[in-house]
């Protein structure tokens, strides 16, 4: 697929980009992207629940009532379960949610979510720049010199940026990410992405290897 390069000002440079069709062009595989994006979550989960056990429940350990004869169930001592403000049975432990994925079926999902956007006609291809400051409006100028203006984008560096990240962190469907911090989620989550060509460079040699 053959892209057209934009300046900052939405227009055309003159250039045109080749996507790479080992990245931009496969048969995308949806299970490998459902098993990285449930991975992306399960590792953003806190894991601190926790509910009290009956011996950490402060009470009486006294027997309510009679065992037998009462018309209700053995409850035994106020800490019982069945009992409000008693323990709970197989309450949630801290635990961690994450788990292990396969390098190729993380590159692989990457490469889908890459490929659908490229099917969507989702890309937007932008020379590189450099802002001398961080600044909203300037930002803002930009996105909409680009026509993606209220609509959620990813906008992928070839690097960390700082100017760029401070200039779009107020902008609520706006998203940055430099090319080798780029995810399946974050990827399938944005509406357009805005690719430099350094970072669509360094994004297929990542993920043709």
């Amino acid at each position: 697929m053959e892209l057209s390069v934009l300046n900052i000002k939405g227009q055309e440079t003159g250039r045109k980009v080749v996507l790479n069709d080992a990245v931009f062009g496969i048969e995308p595989n949806d299970h490998a992207i459902y098993l990285d994006v449930k991975q992306y979550l399960a590792a953003q989960r806190q894991g601190t629940a926790k509910s009290k056990e009956r011996s950490e429940i402060s009470g009486s350990t006294r027997k309510l009532g009679r065992q037998k004869g009462g018309g209700g169930a053995r409850r035994g001592d106020i800490n019982s379960p069945l009992l409000v403000g008693g323990a709970r049975v197989f309450g949630p432990k801290p635990r961690n949610y994450g788990f292990k994925l396969n390098k190729k079926v993380k590159e692989l999902a990457r490469r889908s979510a890459l490929s659908y956007k490229a099917n969507e006609g989702a890309i937007v291809v932008v020379e590189d720049f450099q802002l001398e400051a961080p600044r909203t409006k300037g930002m803002t100028e930009i996105l909409g010199a680009l026509n993606v203006a209220g609509k959620k984008v990813l906008f992928v560096t070839p690097a960390a940026d700082k100017n760029v990240y401070l200039s779009a962190r107020n902008l609520q469907r706006t998203q940055v990410s430099a090319a080798a911090d780029l995810n399946t989620y974050r990827v399938l989550n944005a509406g357009v992405l805005v690719v430099t060509e350094s970072a669509l460079q360094n994004i297929e040699s990542v993920l043709t290897k």
